[in-house]
């Protein structure tokens, strides 16, 4: 059975700060996956829940749920859930302060969606993280050319919030000091 609905549901609770009703969608989601023995299902719900988490500010939770969420993506065999799932484990460590855990998982993240044909935003989604990691450690170099290329994949993919970001950061790091 799929769990898909479900999240469907959770998702448009999420989109419409209906938080609660996320919460018991994604739930209902992750009980069906795991009855069905369906870890990319299970996997998916695990990490919409860590999204929740995070969402209200709890990152130990946010991060307990992608780590099962990423565990279960591991056994999945499908490289993108997985890119996608490693990404928001080094964001949850990048919120968290820590950036030497969180750099090992936005270079995970970037090399299993460069081997794989992703999708020009979720690209670019794995690109600004790495890029404002590089910025804060003083690369300004590896930073920009993360920008510049974040900030065409958001252009293919039609994302002008995302075009407009990378713009401006690369602009203010080839203006100098």
């Amino acid at each position: 059975m799929s769990t898909a609905p479900e999240l469907g549901l959770a998702r448009a609770a999420r989109r419409e700060r209906r938080l609660q009703d996320a919460e018991r969608h994604a739930e209902a989601a992750l009980a069906q996956a795991e009855g069905a023995s369906a870890g990319k299902d299970a996997a998916q719900a695990l990490a919409f829940l860590g999204q929740l988490r995070r969402d209200e500010g709890d990152l130990d939770a946010a991060l307990a749920f992608y780590l099962r969420a990423e565990d279960r993506a591991r056994g999945e065999g499908d490289p993108l859930l997985l890119a996608h799932t490693v990404r928001h484990i080094g964001d949850v460590h990048w919120d968290m302060g820590d950036a030497d855990l969180a750099e090992p998982c936005f270079e995970e993240a970037l090399t299993l969606y460069r081997d794989n044909d992703p999708a020009p935003g979720d690209l670019a989604n794995a690109l600004r993280p790495m890029a404002i990691l590089k910025q804060a450690a003083g690369d300004k170099a590896g930073a920009y050319e993360l920008w510049v290329e974040a900030g065409d994949l958001y252009r293919a993919a039609g994302i002008e919030a995302g075009v407009a970001e990378c713009t401006a950061r690369a602009a203010a790091l080839s203006a100098g000091p």
